[in-house]
């Protein structure tokens, strides 16, 4: 069994039986209306499912009665989510006239968590987690040791197939869920390794000294082992910021920790300061991402910048500065995690994950101000170091910002102060609008002979644009192509305060497509403009607006039959399909370079016909992990870019 650090997280209350189980209402629309629970019924909805059953786990290591968690992604692509906790309670439930077991898998809000003695901090804290995690399973099997025995019940489509019944005598303590999503609500049946993995690190970082293994028993490494990854921290925050910043050039040694605990919510954070230009703070309340930030956030942000401002006021580093420091100059090139446990979040926002309990920003402000003024007074090396990058960052803004007035005041001789490359659309409703940016003149001009000029609008781009992760922020605002896009989409950064915040209220499409070459040059360029995306116009992206065209990589000619393909595997079968004899009988195969090999018809019935094409949504599932990997993909470090390009050689084109 871990310790925790707060002793008083740990219940010592040694009943947790059918009594403890609340039940607030019946399990109605969840398959219905999955994404009211989940989220979506895509990619995102089918990985939730694991995170919800995971995050009971958790909720038992926070209790204190878990230290170990063990994920399955099974052959048949169902999950397996085993840990060493207490065992959900099987004993009868008087009010619901059945097993706790029964009333936990199969009743909407029921479970420990409504119950204060059960658990005091709680991730899922709406109690619906695996209730919709078996309503949305064809099959469920939940195992159950406690008490020195071992329980189990199965389910369909969330109906129990028989009451819960004793199997045998056991010495192990714990619970064990075994499901496979319903494929008749899915969209997407294959579970992703790679993103489970991410949660699962993720996890381990905000619970300290709490072991996570996952398996994928669908495949096998060179020597013939089911791949496995073991995540465990024993330094939990600091651990996670040295994650994140091992491809940044750090200004300190180590990371400032600061963790502390007001009106029983617990409170930790992590910082630290590197010679980038981002800010990158990642925020969570009982391990949820909350992405869209909330009171927290804004304790962190006023408490930094009030203890920073203080310490450079008395140092006297500020008396030759002629212009106001701002709160982004306290927080450019800062990578912070904050993670709060709050009895009873109150959640808001466009998806649910912005903190709103008022009180938890005075807690975080009055720590992180008492705490890391100590650190400041004790570590004056350091202190001077993050003043002098505060000092260098309101320089930068300060050219910047005029870079940024010729943005938003561009051209007052042509009127509309557009581009002069975009060919923009007639439509003036934003919502019916699309704009494709587009790789080089030459495919631009293809692209504007093809499109739908009613909706579509195109932008060319002049090679690789500007590459925003190591390039300071007048840089940025003074690129011409990058000049181009901010006036194409109508979008400002700026307000009153002189706060980089992203204006949306002139977007003037709701379709932004990147559209590149199918080969090596075109898949830079396009990091490099979602790289541009990720730091400088991040609210795009979240709100969905940002995406990616998928041109076609072959044509394949058999006579007067044409068939395009966009991957190696259906070039493979179609060929297959023309081959007689062992030979490919007067196939002829094209292979798609560049945008510009196509001519505008069949750029527009492959590429740009919404009828027809493929587009793909750009979506931030894990923002710490994208955090981490563009700075890795465009910064300065090559050691650890090689490796990730070593790891995922097997998943990557090559054109020859």
């Amino acid at each position: 069994m871990s310790d925790l650090e707060n002793e008083d997280q740990i219940i010592n209350e040694p009943t947790y039986t059918a009594e403890n189980i609340q039940v607030l209402e019946g399990l109605e629309a969840v398959r219905k209306r999955p994404s009211m629970y989940i989220g979506d019924t895509n990619t995102r909805g089918l990985h939730h499912l694991v995170y919800e059953v995971v995050d009971n786990s958790i909720d038992e290591a926070l209790a204190g009665h878990c230290d170990t968690i063990i994920v399955g992604i099974n052959e048949d692509n169902s999950i397996t989510v085993v840990d060493n906790g207490r065992g959900i309670p099987v004993d009868w439930h008087e009010k619901e006239n059945k097993s706790a077991l029964e009333v936990v898998m199969t009743v909407l809000h029921a479970g420990g968590k409504f119950d204060k003695g059960s658990y005091k901090v709680s991730g899922g804290l709406h109690g619906v987690g695996v209730s919709c995690v078996n309503a949305l399973s064809k099959h469920l099997t939940a195992e159950v040791w406690r008490d020195g025995k071992s329980y189990i019940q199965e389910y369909e489509c969330g109906i129990p197939m028989y009451a819960v019944k004793e199997t045998g005598e056991s010495d192990k303590h714990g619970t064990k869920i075994t499901f496979m999503p319903d494929d008749t609500i899915f969209q997407v049946k294959e579970y992703s390794y790679e993103v489970l993995c991410s949660r699962l690190r993720e996890l381990a970082f905000l619970n300290k000294r709490i072991t996570l293994t996952i398996t994928d028993y669908r495949e096998k490494d060179e020597e013939g082992e089911f791949i496995t990854n073991t995540y465990y921290s024993e330094e939990g925050l600091k651990d996670f910021i040295n994650y994140l910043d091992e491809t940044r050039e750090k200004l300190m040694p180590e990371p400032i920790c600061i963790e502390g605990e007001k009106n029983n919510t617990p409170i930790e954070v992590a910082m630290q300061y590197n010679t980038s230009f981002s800010e990158n703070i990642h925020a969570y309340v009982n391990n949820i991402n909350t992405h869209e930030g909330g009171t927290h956030l804004a304790g962190f942000r006023r408490g930094l910048t009030r203890t920073l401002k203080s310490y450079a006021d008395k140092s006297g580093m500020l008396d030759k500065i002629k212009f106001d420091i701002s709160g982004d100059d306290f927080r450019e090139g800062l990578t912070a995690v904050i993670s709060c446990k709050v009895q009873e979040p109150q959640f808001e926002g466009q998806t649910k994950t912005k903190l709103g309990n008022t009180e938890v920003m005075g807690y975080v402000d009055q720590i992180v101000s008492e705490l890391l003024t100590n650190y400041l007074e004790e570590h004056p090396k350091e202190a001077r170091l993050i003043v002098n990058k505060v000092i260098l960052a309101a320089t930068a803004r300060h050219a910047a910002r005029k870079a940024r007035e010729l943005v938003q005041r561009k051209n007052v001789l042509t009127g509309s102060g557009l581009p002069g490359k975009l060919s923009d659309c007639s439509e003036k409703d934003p919502s019916l609008c699309e704009i494709y940016l587009v790789e080089g003149d030459s495919a631009g001009g293809t692209a504007k002979q093809g499109r739908d000029r009613k909706f579509q609008a195109i932008l060319p781009l002049r090679g690789k644009i500007l590459n925003v992760e190591k390039a300071m922020q007048h840089r940025v605002f003074e690129s011409e192509e990058i000049k181009n896009m901010y006036t194409a989409l109508g979008v400002h950064v700026g307000t009153e305060d002189d706060s980089m915040a992203l204006n949306l209220d002139k977007l003037r499409y709701h379709k932004i497509i990147i559209m590149t070459d199918a080969d090596v040059d075109g898949s830079h360029i396009a990091t490099l403009i979602l790289t541009f995306f990720f730091r400088y116009m991040k609210e795009l992206v979240e709100q969905g607006y940002v995406y990616i065209a998928t041109p076609p990589l072959y044509l394949i000619k058999k006579g007067k039959e044409e068939q395009y393909c966009w991957t190696e595997e259906e070039r493979q079968a179609i060929v297959e399909k023309y081959t007689v004899n062992g030979k490919e009988s007067s196939v002829h195969i094209q292979r798609y370079k560049g945008l510009g090999e196509m001519n505008a018809e069949q750029l527009w019935d492959t590429t740009m016909n919404p009828e027809f094409r493929t587009l793909r949504q750009v979506q931030i599932d894990n923002g710490a992990e994208a955090d981490r990997i563009f700075s890795m993909l465009m910064g300065d470090e090559v050691p650890p870019r090689r490796d990730f390009i070593e790891k995922n050689a097997k998943y990557a084109r090559i054109d020859i």
